[in-house]
């Protein structure tokens, strides 16, 4: 067994409604002047109103930030920080997809500790714990609220840096399925197939524990079995909450266990090409499934059946591959890297791109360029 040291730093409110304990949960942790971190799409929906509506009633001084994009950059970080700044916030909430929280922890590590996010590429590089954070996901996708890194792209080269530290994890999660009904189509599609991704890596990368396979296990037969009704039946609040614990619960076997190839071939796909990360995931999955196969095949045995019936080992990847694929049909994901209007003769571009990625470390075959270039090649 793979040694661990599991340190539980959030705690988990989950529940339908939860979202209108905001304030009450707020002043539990001492915040009076709080930064609001939520996309712009958040404030069409009208959640951003509320959620200052929330914390005003229980006595504490809001302020919003709503500058920055899908994949929220070093450039958008500074600026939430030069925002934050004239404020004077002590505390921090994250509210929406994992681009919200991922911006307001980046945010947090600049407004506590100073320099640029690049300062805190790895893990444990801040000198001061970083502010109290609240995080309120409003997508069943990433996992982020779970989790002690932000993930920023960086704003010249355009990939993505992963900036962890243990007092970067969210110190309460409300973890309200509601909040998730109003998701356009595409976004339920594409955050869901991220979290499906995030179960299915961590479940064989080279750092998995038992308590990161409790975490993986669990989240992929809660995301298997209502991926599909949530797509078709986007008001069935059932699988709108499964889909949300399931996301939480994959971002914390990350947490553990971390990610591997299909995130590192995604990641210059995102940079490059601007395609959406769900998408890229789609894309890929399958294909980086199959490639690690003769290596992982036992693994990915025991995401398949139940234990009276399982499949075989030998037959494990293909069988996860084509359930994947059916999957990311059903989700509309289902198009090739060419269809995607990714030339072929930038793929061995890519593979040196994604060879360079954290990630792809922790993949159970040892992956490298020419590795990537396969998989590549498979995609497209």
């Amino acid at each position: 067994m793979v040694p661990f040291d599991f340190q539980p730093r959030t705690r988990v409110v989950f529940g339908q409604g939860t979202f209108e304990r905001l304030g009450h949960l707020a002043r539990d942790l001492g915040m009076r002047r709080v930064l609001l971190v939520a996309d712009p799409g958040l404030v069409a929906a009208g959640y951003v109103t509320q959620a200052v509506r929330l914390l005003e009633a229980a006595s504490i001084d809001a302020d919003t930030f709503t500058e920055f994009g899908p994949n929220p950059d070093s450039n958008m970080a500074e600026t939430g920080r030069q925002h934050a700044a004239t404020f004077e916030p002590d505390s921090i909430v994250g509210l929406g997809g994992g681009s919200s929280l991922d911006c307001a922890k980046a945010i947090n590590f600049l407004l506590s500790n100073g320099g640029t996010i690049a300062d805190y590429r790895g893990y444990g590089k801040a000198s001061e714990p970083l502010l109290p954070m609240i995080g309120v996901p409003t997508t069943a996708g990433t996992g982020s609220e779970a989790q002690s890194y932000a993930v920023i792209s960086d704003a010249e080269t355009h990939m993505k840096v992963a900036c962890g530290d243990p007092s970067a994890a969210v110190k309460i999660a409300i973890l309200d399925p509601n909040l998730t009904l109003t998701a356009p189509r595409h976004v339920t599609a594409m955050a869901g197939y991220d979290a499906i991704a995030h179960a299915v890596e961590t479940t064989v990368t080279t750092r998995r524990t038992p308590m990161s396979d409790t975490f993986s296990h669990q989240a992929w037969h809660l995301l298997r079995d209502a991926f599909e009704r949530v797509l078709l039946h986007p008001a069935d609040i059932e699988a709108r909450s499964a889909m949300l614990m399931g996301a939480h619960l994959a971002g914390a076997a990350i947490e553990q266990s971390m990610l591997g190839a299909a995130h590192a071939c995604a990641n210059p796909l995102t940079a490059r090409y601007n395609l959406a990360h769900g998408l890229a995931l789609a894309l890929l999955l399958p294909h980086v499934v199959r490639w690690n196969g003769d290596i992982a095949n036992a693994r990915y045995a025991t995401l398949l059946g139940s234990p009276r019936r399982r499949v075989r080992d030998e037959d494990a990847a293909e069988a996860l591959a084509r359930r994947l694929e059916d999957l990311a049909g059903t989700a509309g994901l289902s198009v090739t890297l060419r269809d995607s209007g990714v030339a072929e003769e930038a793929l061995p571009d890519l593979a040196a791109d994604a060879a360079k990625q954290w990630t792809g470390t922790f993949n159970p075959r040892p992956f490298d360029a020419a590795g990537a270039l396969e998989i590549y090649r498979a995609a497209y």
